[in-house]
């Protein structure tokens, strides 16, 4: 949602943050604004699992990925079981050689029990002798090249896999970028108001990216490493069961220890990114502000603040980091002790000829493979972790409370030429807060070409009322209309493409002059431009840049004045050519003598189209239609200039105050006259 979606004066911030309307809001100057803390966070189970559903789109992809990595594994799973064989083919070819030729087996393995050597016997016996034959290096190099050719098979299905699987999630992470882009633009601007924008910032794009970092590096890992456990298993039980169960001992405990550490360090990364978002928002809230801050000689207690939340940031990190990571060291020591076991046990087995030389060293290659995933997936809790509280971050706002949405069948608008621009407000009722009323049973009728004036006190609801008109809030009671047809039954799009705004703080993004004037009709052509532009006197200041329309204007627009912004803002107004014109203090930023010449083009560009001017200077509204007098969400005066200066009321108090330089702002004068309107 654009910066521009919402007309938001300084009153009606000042009012809000006395209020309080839907969401939090915040207080103070920019340096000492900090993030709203997010709403509790969710078990890791449950958000894992919505995670990992979002996958279901890629079911075929992921089943290819599945198949790859099990036939990957199982190759890889064979490759020590030929090096074990290829071990006893060395090894009995070795003792073979030594053994004299022309016995057999039998005969040299009795010599040695008669020689007192039974205990060698008993080790060779499981052997494959060939007394007086050396290696057989034929049978040793198809061992060998078969293992090779295993492990280059396994290596190319893993390295398919992995891209397969990058594909996949990349995919995934850019579905969710895009379903929480558009997620922003149907959230109610009570909500997108309610957060600090670094904050909101913060989950759409650090979030977002820690959740693609996180699946790319845990995933694919994770799947290799489960299915590398299982095939280890079934490989070595093969082999050995009791050596088996000796390496499974470690499962339970590494089980035990892993959930002990994600229990208390899941807290903590939430807090990391919650923390994480918050200084973000303090950031940009400090450097958006940044010519008030060093106004005001503020910079120590923003450095202050910084320091605070840095360090809050810091704790939350550090203690995430340091727990998680404390799981890699515990599995590794775990793991040293598996392997002293089964090299001890299997020792004694080979002892007593009931595994050979080769099983052992397999076994030992198995217990390896076998823990190693193990510690693998212990280490990667910690950045899973992360990647999930950063899930859970945004899946809050993909589950806010989205605006009401656009009528089932809209309305056609069959509007006749009498009826195009007028605005009827019936019986219409808003709060922001429900304790709080703000206007209660509002009556109005403004007819088409008319030009309305809202003028009235810091907080009066001016801004709220044209709010209502481009529905960025919901009513509470009643309708509004708008050339007959009810406003909820119009899709929005086509209600705000009938209204063109010009704001008290201008809003150009990084473009063009050109660009910035045709944001509101991207259609219009070169001459049409031209003629906006000239009408609103940019043509006057334009030809001194040094590009001229093609000039590119930065993010904040800095290298042109405020007047000359709200200028460009006008014309982009004027193109568009609405049927209806809201102007908030349109001409706030220009010097006198450009706000005259704004003044003869408002004059042009109100013509034929009903307009709101919201005005605190009342010398720029006298020649309204009708000026609505607002106090505390009432219409309380209403008529032309001079009906109301007659009537020696509100309007009269703040007319005179303003030219005489005496009297209080907005106060009528004893005795006068001040009867609320609440209807025509």
């Amino acid at each position: 949602m654009t910066r521009g979606e919402g007309i938001r004066s300084d009153e009606e911030r000042a009012a809000e943050e006395r209020r309080g309307p839907a969401g939090v809001r915040r207080g103070g100057p920019p340096h000492m604004q900090m993030g709203v803390p997010g709403e509790k966070a969710s078990t890791f189970g449950p958000s894992a699992r919505r995670l990992l559903n979002r996958l279901a789109p890629y079911r075929t992809q992921v089943a290819v990925i599945v198949l790859l990595s099990v036939a990957s594994v199982i190759l890889g799973a064979v490759g020590p079981r030929l090096l074990g064989r290829a071990t006893d083919l060395i090894f009995s070819g070795f003792i073979s050689a030594r053994l004299p030729a022309g016995t057999t087996k039998e005969a040299a393995l009795q010599s040695l029990r008669d020689s007192g050597q039974g205990r060698v016997a008993d080790v060779l016996g499981s052997m494959t002798l060939t007394p007086g034959v050396g290696i057989d290096m034929t049978a040793l190099g198809r061992v060998l090249l078969l293992a090779l050719g295993l492990y280059l098979v396994s290596a190319a299905l893993q390295w398919l896999s992995g891209y397969l699987l990058a594909g996949v999630i990349q995919s995934t992470v850019s579905r969710l970028r895009t379903d929480v882009a558009a997620k922003l633009n149907r959230l109610p601007l009570p909500y997108v108001d309610g957060q600090p924008r670094g904050e909101l910032l913060s989950r759409v794009t650090n979030d977002v990216d820690n959740v693609g970092t996180s699946l790319q590096q845990t995933l694919g890992q994770l799947l290799v490493s489960l299915l590398t456990v299982i095939a280890v298993i079934g490989m070595m039980f093969s082999l050995s069961w009791l050596l088996t169960l000796i390496a499974l001992v470690t499962i339970p405990l590494s089980m035990a220890l892993t959930g002990a550490v994600a229990k208390r360090s899941q807290g903590l990364f939430v807090r990391q990114w919650k923390h994480t978002g918050e200084l973000n928002g303090l950031i940009e809230e400090t450097f958006t502000g940044h010519g008030l801050v060093k106004l005001y000689g503020r910079q120590r207690e923003a450095d202050e603040a910084f320091r605070v939340k840095n360090d809050e940031l810091y704790r939350a990190a550090y203690g995430a980091q340091f727990i998680s990571g404390t799981i890699m060291p515990a599995m590794m020591f775990l793991g040293n002790l598996n392997y002293v076991a089964i090299a001890v046990v299997g020792g004694l087995r080979v002892a007593s000829g009931q595994l050979s030389v080769g099983d052992v060293q397999a076994f030992i290659q198995y217990s390896r493979q076998f823990t190693q995933p193990l510690t693998q997936v212990a280490s990667m809790a910690n950045l899973l972790q992360s990647g999930v509280a950063s899930a859970e971050r945004v899946f809050q706002v993909l589950d806010a409370p989205e605006q009401v949405p656009d009528a089932a069948a809209p309305l056609a608008r069959d509007t006749t030429a009498d009826q195009r621009g007028e605005i009827r407000f019936e019986d219409v009722s808003f709060s922001y807060d429900p304790a709080r009323p703000l206007i209660q049973h509002l009556n109005l009728t403004v007819q088409p070409g008319q030009t309305v004036a809202i003028v009235g006190p810091t907080g009066a609801g001016k801004t709220t009322l044209v709010n209502l008109i481009l529905r960025f809030y919901e009513l509470s009671g009643g309708r509004i209309t708008l050339g007959g047809v009810d406003i909820t039954q119009l899709p929005r799009h086509e209600l705000r493409s009938r209204i063109g705004m010009v704001l008290q703080d201008t809003w150009l993004f990084a473009g063009t002059i050109r660009d910035n004037i045709a944001y509101g009709r991207p259609t219009a052509s070169e001459a049409e431009i031209l003629a906006a532009a000239q009408a609103t006197y940019v043509d006057r200041f334009v030809h001194s840049l040094p590009g001229g329309y093609d000039t590119v204007l930065d993010d904040e627009a800095g290298n042109i004045s405020a007047g000359e912004k709200q200028l460009i803002t006008i014309a982009r107004a004027f193109l568009a050519n609405p049927d209806l014109l809201i102007l908030d203090e349109a001409t706030s930023s220009v010097d006198t003598r450009t706000e005259l010449l704004v003044q003869h083009a408002m004059a042009a560009l109100r013509s034929d189209r009903t307009s709101f001017v919201i005005a605190h200077r009342l010398s720029t509204i006298k020649g309204a239609d009708l000026i609505l007098v607002m106090q505390t969400g009432q219409i309380v005066e209403q008529g032309t200039h001079e009906e109301l200066l007659a009537r020696r009321g509100l309007y009269a108090g703040l007319y005179e105050s303003q030219f005489s330089g005496s009297g209080e702002m907005g106060a009528p004068k004893p005795g006068a006259e001040q009867v609320p309107v609440v209807g025509n």
